[in-house]
């Protein structure tokens, strides 16, 4: 029986429109969400994995190799038990980061637009076979029907078909990161046509054939080869490379990390696909040996390939033979077309656009469309050639897909360091790839070409490593992955990762944001859309930051510098699904500027643990993304510059950190799980009393290796509302020694730059003294009056206390209050006093000025403190008051207290302070003087110096109406 051409062709374009309305009223809303969204339509459409080779060339493969056939359905099955370990984290990854191709993923795990483009040509280069297997299959069944029909045009015009369809089906949308529901559903009703016609031929073959069941296990009694056939195959080879090659291609292979992840729905669809999806296979399985042993009973010629076609046709019933060639039509077209799909906006994103064709084109999404619609139509023409390019001898379906599968499995090392390993570096990615796809073009792809020398000498190597010469896809797989992992873990280890792969690493571990590279420079999501329309011109950079902004609730008003930060980071993941993440990366880092000088690291870091616990909250984090986050918050404290000690509800040891280590020299593992009572000397003694005091901040000296260490300590509960309930603390430990060491040593220097500045002042002030005591010395030896030499006398001696007075209050100031950063113990201070020494000083610092300086009230008030300190704050404050004065003006030194507090007042009448320069004046060597008349230091040791003393230090500003500092302090209770 046969049938004419003519009818083959109207039958094939006729199901493909049925497909195309399919999905055409699913894309236009009039196929209900539950059906388009529902977890089995994704599972269905998982099926596009079962292509001709399985329709057809599973049993022709069964016939050479007996149930071996198996290994390629049983491998997608062990593929889908790791759904939870592989599936499901890549899937996260992709929706999180917008990477919607295998292309992007492992640009963005191993960054650089050579992994983009060398993964882009390998997977190119992979898929041609597989194409080829397609055409092939379509036209070879075509003829099994139609024996009169022209291979050259029906191979030619089943892709010119295709392409029509490929660009309808999946090329409507501009951006490849939407979902295509229409594309799903038709490629899931494709699955069922495909299931529907196999085991339906399957079971009209064992009816008609042999007469129903009971018949075919009569037959197979009489012909106990038939099952020996396929039994001893079996035994004799090793199943392992066909497991290895199939679980991979059940995600890795284009066509299927398009549907498993990119068009995967909003809800949740992997847990269906667990079962579904196996199922789908096990049911094509089944019809493989009956349409074996039917052909086999029936003596059909030709290859085994074409059973499902030649046993109906054999008996007569054409309408079922049509149905049978269908559902190779739906086989090869699906995997076409989605094939295309996935390839397609990868080529774009890595061999054209970093060529940068589409920079700032006035219709960038247009563009973008047609170029896929061009590469579509491309990928198909090259499939086209590649079949004209095959030898006609060339193995069966099976064989040729086997080409392909062993080519996807290249990327299993790479998928396993971007999951598990994040020393993993590009150099090694990129130096397995080569090493293994080399052994992959060397072994496989001159036996599509049936070369008699090569095929001698890939027998040999086989025969002396063991594998099977009938099976060159054995010493292939052995070869080239072993070379791939060798090449991958020797490469990663030799080389060190950059900081882009770091951070990609821990991203793709969702283990949060690393280190901030510093904040926007933009001020307005305005400033975004006008820095990124260079780039990607007006109505694409307006309409990606309306999208970001949406995304994340933010409006166009927004100005908070953290949330530029997010909304610069959403920018860059919505452009990754439409660029591709290395180009989006290249045009984000052009527009967007950072300023390095920024610091949003911990704010990044909290922002992120912030939101996955608020996502736990509503549920819509598993209970492994919630062990992630805690891993992460660990990860903080572990690497906190801050000793930290977490305690248990029995207060014993739970982490001990780094820093921890460093400043106690007790190594974690020592010390975690011991209670604070059991630490070595000192510190058992010094955190568990301070764990059990009522302060929960500290200050205190301790002796360690030998050196007094100030030590400053913090206790956090994590029950701080009810710590009686015993459920642990932290406790932050934080070494002050240095920084009170380089705290005292700026004191001083800042201090000796006064003592130079009251230096000329000291020497007017004292040659008046004495020049009296000259006066008055000369007299005397004119003097012979005994009484008036006792005056003069009495006189030389006061002017002499006077000169003391000022040299011992210069020395004095000159001395540090705290040497080498040990702090001096705080004693009462009369304030009286205090005020009048500062406001001597200040005026011996400025005698040249004509301006007056008053101390006012004091009397009876005292603080605790250090008087030196307290002086030098006073000092500061009061010459700078002095210079910010007019001639003749006043500066009032003002001191009053209230119940707790006392409060000192420092007011001039000078031309105050820009309000912006308000924020800058307390930062160090931060100045309005003059080079060389100021340090910078002043105000920002003064306000050290008062947060020491448990104060603090404002300052009120009027430009043109004088300034004043005011510093409060406790005032010390009476005794």
């Amino acid at each position: 029986m046969t049938l004419e051409p003519a009818a083959l062709v109207a039958a094939s374009v006729g199901y493909l429109a049925l497909l195309f309305g399919v999905a055409f009223l699913a894309e236009r809303g009039l196929v209900p969400a539950r059906v388009t969204q529902h977890p089995l339509v994704h599972a269905l459409a998982l099926g596009v994995y079962a292509t001709s080779w399985s329709y057809f060339g599973s049993v022709g493969y069964a016939s050479r190799h007996g149930f071996r056939y198996l290994a390629i359905y049983l491998g997608a099955t062990l593929s889908c038990l790791l759904i939870p370990v592989l599936w499901r984290p890549l899937l996260r990854r992709t929706r999180e980061l917008q990477l919607t191709s295998l292309a992007d993923l492992f640009a963005f795990r191993y960054p650089g637009q050579a992994t983009g483009t060398a993964v882009t040509l390998f997977l190119l280069a992979g898929a041609l076979p597989y194409l080829a297997l397609q055409v092939r299959a379509v036209v070879e069944s075509a003829r099994v029907l139609s024996p009169s029909a022209s291979p050259g045009v029906l191979a030619l015009g089943f892709c010119v078909t295709l392409i029509v369809f490929a660009v309808l089906f999946g090329a409507r949308h501009v951006t490849p990161r939407e979902r295509h529901e229409g594309l799903v559903l038709a490629i899931a009703f494709e699955s069922l046509v495909k299931v529907v016609a196999l085991v339906l031929v399957g079971v009209w073959a064992v009816a008609t054939v042999f007469g129903g069941f009971g018949g075919l296990e009569a037959w197979l009694e009489a012909h106990p080869e038939a099952l020996a056939t396929l039994q001893a195959p079996a035994r004799e080879a090793s199943w392992a490379p066909l497991l290895v090659l199939s679980c991979a291609a059940a995600f890795l292979i284009p066509r299927q990390y398009h549907v498993a992840f990119t068009e995967a729905p909003e809800r949740e669809a992997l847990s269906t696909a667990t079962w579904a999806f196996p199922l789908l296979l096990l049911l094509m399985n089944v019809a493989v040996p009956l349409l074996l042993w039917a052909g086999t009973a029936l003596g059909l010629p030709g290859p085994a390939d074409f059973h499902v076609l030649a046993v109906p046709a054999s008996r007569g019933a054409p309408a079922l033979a049509l149905l049978a060639f269908l559902g190779g039509i739906s086989a090869s077209s699906a995997m076409v077309i989605v094939t295309t799909l996935a390839l397609a906006p990868m080529c774009l994103t890595y061999l054209v656009l970093p060529l940068g064709y589409a920079r700032a084109r006035s219709n960038l999404y247009g563009w973008l469309l047609w170029a896929r619609r061009a590469f579509i139509a491309a990928i198909i023409l090259a499939g086209y050639g590649f079949y004209r390019l095959l030898d006609a001898r060339a193995s069966g379906l099976v064989d040729l897909g086997l080409v392909s599968f062993v080519a996807v499995a290249q990327f299993i090392p790479g998928l396993l360091g971007l999951l598990f390993w994040p020393r993993a570096t590009r150099a090694g990615f990129l130096a397995g790839l080569l090493a293994g796809g080399g052994a992959w073009a060397g072994l496989l792809l001159p036996s599509l070409w049936a070369t008699p020398g090569f095929e001698l000498a890939r027998a040999r190597l086989s025969e002396a490593l063991g594998f099977p010469t009938s099976e060159p896809w054995g010493l292939a797989t052995f070869v080239s992955l072993t070379l791939n992992a060798l090449a991958f873990v020797g490469l990663s280890l030799a080389t060190r990762p950059s900081e882009e792969e770091t951070e990609a690493a821990r991203l793709c571990a969702s283990e949060g944001p690393g280190l901030a590279r510093g904040g926007v420079t933009a001020e307005s999501p305005e400033e975004f859309r006008l820095q990124l329309e260079p780039v990607l011109g007006s109505e694409a950079a307006r309409a990606e930051v309306a999208s970001a902004l949406t995304g994340l609730g933010l409006s166009w008003e927004e100005r908070r510098p953290g949330e530029l930060r997010r909304l610069r980071d959403r920018i860059e993941r919505n452009l990754s699904g439409l660029l591709g993440p290395v180009v989006a990366r290249m045009a984000v880092s052009e527009a967007l500027r950072l300023d390095p000088e920024a610091r949003t690291a911990l704010a990044d870091q909290l922002r992120f643990v912030e939101e996955r616990l608020r996502d736990a909250r509503g549920g819509k984090v598993p209970l492994e993304e919630l062990e992630r986050v805690r891993r992460y918050l660990r990860r903080i404290l572990e690497d906190l510059p801050l000793g930290v000690c977490s305690l248990g509800p029995e207060r014993d040891v739970v982490i001990w950190n780094a820093a921890l280590e460093r400043l106690s020299g007790l190594r974690a593992v020592d010390v975690q799980g011991l209670s604070l009572e059991r630490l070595p000397a000192p510190w058992g003694e010094l955190l568990s009393r301070f764990a059990a005091a009522p302060e929960a901040d500290a200050e205190l000296q301790t002796m360690l290796d030998g050196r007094e260490r100030i030590l400053r300590l913090h206790r956090s509960l994590l029950s701080p509302r009810a710590p009686d309930r015993g459920e642990g603390a932290v406790l932050l430990v934080e070494d002050l020694t240095e920084r009170k060491a380089v705290d005292a040593r700026l004191a001083h220097q800042d201090r000796l730059a006064s003592v130079g500045r009251v230096a000329a002042g000291v020497a007017h002030e004292v040659g008046n003294p004495l020049t009296a005591i000259a006066s008055l010395a000369q007299n005397l030896r004119h003097e012979d009056d005994l009484g008036a030499v006792r005056e003069r006398v009495e006189l030389i001696l006061q002017q002499t206390k006077r000169i003391d007075a000022i040299v011992r209050t210069l020395v004095t100031f000159s001395h540090a209050g705290t040497s080498a950063g040990e702090a001096r113990p705080f004693t009462r201070v009369p304030v009286r006093p205090l005020l009048e020494e500062a406001a001597q000083l200040a005026r011996l610092a400025r005698k040249g000025r004509d301006v007056k300086c008053e101390a006012v009230g004091g009397d009876g008030l005292e603080v605790r403190g250090d008087a030196q300190r307290l002086e030098q704050v006073l000092v500061n404050l009061l010459t700078n008051a002095i210079d910010a004065s007019p001639p003749g003006g006043t500066v009032e030194l003002v001191a009053e207290a209230s119940t707790e507090q006392l409060h000192i007042r420092v007011e001039d009448r000078g031309h105050g302070i820009p309000p912006q320069l308000t924020r800058r004046i307390f930062e160090p060597f931060f100045t309005t003087k003059q080079p060389g008349e100021g340090t910078g230091l002043g105000l920002a040791l003064a306000a050290s110096i008062v947060r020491e003393h448990g104060g603090l230090l404002a300052i009120d500003s009027r430009p043109g109406g004088g300034t004043t500092v005011k510093v409060s302090l406790p005032v010390a209770r009476r005794e």
